[in-house]
């Protein structure tokens, strides 16, 4: 159908890969659990968008061209490493250099909902591992006659991004309830803000060099 071949295979699969920890993961447990359920879903629906956008380059052929070229794919790594690593470092500069007026402000502001979204999306975007990913495994389930066509491609990455978004759900409900009272402490929070950052840095490292 549409020229898709092995479609359980291809969702059981995508099952699997979906729950194997990754950088999404990190990124969003991070979220929900310093910054909550609402801050956890909008970086899966960011991450989502960005991976729909992954799925479109690859249906039209746009991925190849990336991985074809390693300057292209080296400025986009490195541009999604200093993303990360700028989003560690504004954790870190509101912490230690912004003046704090109470104790209520002593741990990191929430960001807006908007930019926590957009930060979702550049952070899945802007990881050409991502692109190399979706162009290595959508085509095992495209049949031969249907290779060029983007239809079949585009369906079988919504279809992994529906696993994925319903499996990263999951995880922000129980990591941001978890985590719930602890932020009301805001001596705790800060903890929570610092270890975020931390995160941010790591992967924009494990982008960058791994």
């Amino acid at each position: 159908m549409f020229g898709i071949i092995n479609y359980e295979v291809f969702i059981l699969s995508g099952i699997l890969l979906n729950i194997t920890p990754g950088t999404d993961t990190m990124y969003i447990l991070s979220r929900s659990i310093s910054q909550g359920k609402k801050a956890g879903f909008l970086s899966v629906m960011g991450i989502a968008t960005g991976a729909l956008f992954h799925c479109i380059f690859t249906a039209f052929g746009i991925s190849l061209l990336i991985a074809q070229s390693p300057v292209a794919f080296d400025i986009i790594k490195y541009a999604g490493a200093l993303y990360m690593l700028y989003l560690g470092g504004q954790i870190l500069y509101t912490e230690f250099f912004t003046t704090k007026t109470t104790t209520v402000q002593s741990a990191s502001p929430i960001p807006e909902g908007r930019d926590i979204y957009f930060s979702g999306v550049l952070t899945n975007l802007l990881n050409p591992k991502v692109a190399l990913f979706f162009l290595a495994f959508l085509p095992q389930f495209v049949a031969t006659s249907h290779s060029k066509e983007a239809l079949p491609f585009v369906l079988l990455g919504a279809t992994f991004i529906t696993t994925g978004v319903l499996w990263c759900f999951s995880l922000v409900f129980f990591a941001s309830k978890a985590s719930d009272r602890i932020r009301k402490n805001p001596s705790i929070k800060k903890k929570l803000d610092l270890v975020t950052a931390v995160v941010f840095i790591i992967l924009a490292s494990k982008l960058a060099f791994f």
